[in-house]
């Protein structure tokens, strides 16, 4: 029988078809989907995020899907929050909640908690942001760099979300947010949820293979309508480039196509390129966790009754 603290998680690089296990799971089981995306909380952001369709999310709901605008932002700390209490909803339905997607840094998160950092300002926020606009965002790795040597050096200059934090910490309490990192504690999921947390990640066995696919399906999402998906974003007129949404791999640089910033050719080689590198950086994160349960790439279905055997 299943543990009836039990949580499960489904992992893996982008394009390996987690969603399609995850949904052949849940032909088997009684399972509730949790998504597990840092992109696939917007609203209006489909094609680009391979989100499953109206159909399928009809048939089989996912939390966390569509529930935020692309205007705003969404954090670990939000994720572990809104994941925690679906997985006790979950549960008081008799149902195994299940965490399926690739944000490496959530799941993190979630099984080992954060570190108690001060709440979000929303003038200091907006401060940063006007200032990685005019400056770019280098010049504010740069910044923090002369503040916090220590995050700098774990937060790459393009990842505008964790900079924008880093600074924001510093602004608000005068403290470097590695102080924060190394001085407070934090709960991770079996202490504050008391669950059992089985992972499995799915890796593949043939990376150019996995590379094809990438290709193929970057090409398949603009025949589907990316770039209409992307002009829709545009023509609101609220939305940038600064934005971490708007900065997701595909939405990027079809924006910036679409800003005459490069070329078609471009567009379509600087995405694929960054969805490679989104792959690599997924496995480079499963490999460094032992622990996890891993499944070549392969056949839904089968990985699907594979996994629902051993959990059973």
């Amino acid at each position: 029988m299943v543990s009836e603290r039990r949580v499960l998680a489904l992992i893996g690089p982008t394009a390996v078809g987690k969603t399609e296990i995850a949904i052949e799971i849940a032909r088997r089981l009684p399972i509730s989907l949790i998504s597990l995306d840092s992109v696939m909380v917007y609203r209006g952001m489909d094609i680009g995020t391979a989100k499953p369709t109206p159909a399928v999310l009809r048939e089989y709901p996912h939390a966390l899907v569509n529930i935020r605008d692309p205007s705003e932002s969404y954090s670990a700390a939000d994720f572990i929050a809104d994941a925690d209490r679906e997985i006790r909803d979950a549960w008081k339905g008799g149902r195994i909640p299940l965490l399926v997607g690739g944000t490496m840094l959530y799941l993190r998160a979630f099984r080992e908690g954060l570190a108690r950092l001060p709440r979000a300002d929303a003038p200091t926020r907006e401060q940063i942001l006007t200032d990685a606009l005019r400056l770019g965002w280098p010049a504010l790795h740069e910044r923090l760099a002369e503040v916090d040597p220590v995050a700098a050096a774990q937060i790459h200059p393009n990842n505008p979300q964790r900079l924008q934090r880093a600074l924001e910490v510093w602004e608000l309490t005068g403290k470097p947010i590695s102080h924060w990192w190394r001085d407070q504690g934090s709960v991770g999921a079996e202490q504050r949820l008391g669950c059992e947390l089985t992972e499995f990640a799915i890796l593949p066995d043939d990376r150019p293979a996995l590379q094809r696919r990438i290709a193929e399906r970057f090409e398949g999402m603009l025949q589907a309508g990316l770039e209409a998906e992307v002009a829709a974003l545009r023509n609101r007129g609220d939305l940038h480039l600064g934005l971490p949404a708007i900065r997701a791999v595909g939405y990027r640089q079809v924006w910036e196509w679409m800003d005459g910033l490069i070329d078609e050719a471009q567009m379509r080689e600087r995405s694929v390129a960054a969805t490679r590198q989104l792959a690599k950086r997924q496995l480079t994160w499963l490999r460094s966790w032992s622990w996890l349960a891993t499944y070549n790439w392969g056949a839904a279905d089968v990985i699907a009754g594979e996994i629902c055997l051993e959990i059973s």
